[in-house]
């Protein structure tokens, strides 16, 4: 089923790197929106870091044990806190530091470097395998890629590759409408592999810039769900080798420390390439950035602070550090 495309235009082409580089005023309202959207994580970690600052009258081990707990609670992880401790450890006596305060912005430093892993360029053809457990916002998230990627004049397609879960495919059309993209579905109980082939076949015929699969949430079983995931992805090796494919975990930010426990899951089945984390803008703790990048070592590619198709947007870390703090 087929719904009008959005021809590339000369006016598109001059905006494909927008996704790279967003105008100046979309940044500055973007990043209100973050902020906006990180109240309650500020309320959850940074309130707290600027209480012990004003409490602390000289810097000491009282000092940095306090912060590792407001880290550690903030789903920062152990590893990522004790590398952070350590490495503010060395700054301040190195500079001789006394002032707390100046150790809360060597701190905003050292979590902008330990987040700020680049995304790898965009090649096209691509192909977006995104996975992840249900209930993350995985399909929503996929119309709020569609969406994003065509509206800079990308020629985009959906394949509805959840054929277990009731309605998914449904779901997803909503968003082809929505997003003016072409999909490819079958019947639900349908053999993801045979989808994705068809929707391959399709993108071929079609010259399209993205093809975005949406692969079903099921985490209970890993070996059923590695066996899948590696069919599709032969399909697509065999069936269109010059397209540079891309594994995308979503996760629940709100989760916390089992969002990172299902990132490390996934990564045993596949290879994840890039996160997407989304609902930043609910009870997220904020830190589960910093140890998606201590423990996985899987640049953080964007996140979602709201419902809006405009809070999906390329993740900065330093914008991302600047709104928490």
């Amino acid at each position: 089923m087929l719904f009008g495309h959005r021809k590339d235009t000369a006016e598109h082409t001059a905006a494909v790197r927008a996704d790279e580089a967003p105008q100046e005023e979309k940044k500055q309202g973007f990043f209100a929106r973050l902020r906006s959207g990180l109240s309650k994580t500020r309320g959850n970690m940074t309130e707290k870091v600027d209480t012990l600052v004003r409490e602390t009258e000289r810097i000491d081990d009282d000092f940095y044990e306090g912060l590792e707990d407001i880290l550690i609670l903030s789903d920062c992880g152990m590893k990522a806190t004790t590398r952070l401790i350590d490495q503010l450890r060395e700054r301040v006596e190195r500079d001789r530091i006394r002032d707390a305060a100046q150790a809360r912005e060597i701190l905003k430093e050292l979590m902008v470097e330990e987040m700020d892993i680049p995304r790898p360029p965009l090649k096209w053809p691509m192909v977006m395998l995104v996975v992840g457990v249900n209930g993350v916002g995985k399909t929503t998230t996929i119309g709020k890629l569609a969406l994003r990627f065509q509206d800079i004049g990308r020629k985009v397609m959906l394949c509805a590759g959840d054929t277990f879960r009731a309605a998914a495919a449904e779901q997803l059309s909503i968003w082809a409408q929505r997003a003016r993209v072409p999909i490819v579905r079958h019947e639900e109980g349908a053999d993801p592999a045979s989808v994705v082939y068809d929707a391959v076949r399709s993108a071929k015929a079609q010259e399209a810039d993205l093809l975005l699969v949406d692969t079903a949430g099921r985490l209970h079983n890993k070996k059923n769900l590695m066996d899948e995931l590696d069919k599709m992805r032969r399909v697509i090796d065999r069936e269109y080798p010059e397209a540079d494919v891309r594994v995308i975990l979503v996760l629940d930010a709100t989760t916390g420390q089992n969002g990172l426990s299902q990132a490390r899951e996934f990564k045993t089945v596949c290879d994840v390439n890039g996160i997407i984390l989304t609902k930043l803008d609910g009870t997220a703790k904020g830190g589960i950035a910093l140890a998606i990048r201590q423990e996985l070592a899987v640049p953080v590619w964007y996140i979602g602070v709201g419902e809006g198709i405009e809070d999906l947007q390329p993740f900065n870390a330093r914008d991302f550090v600047e709104a928490l703090f």
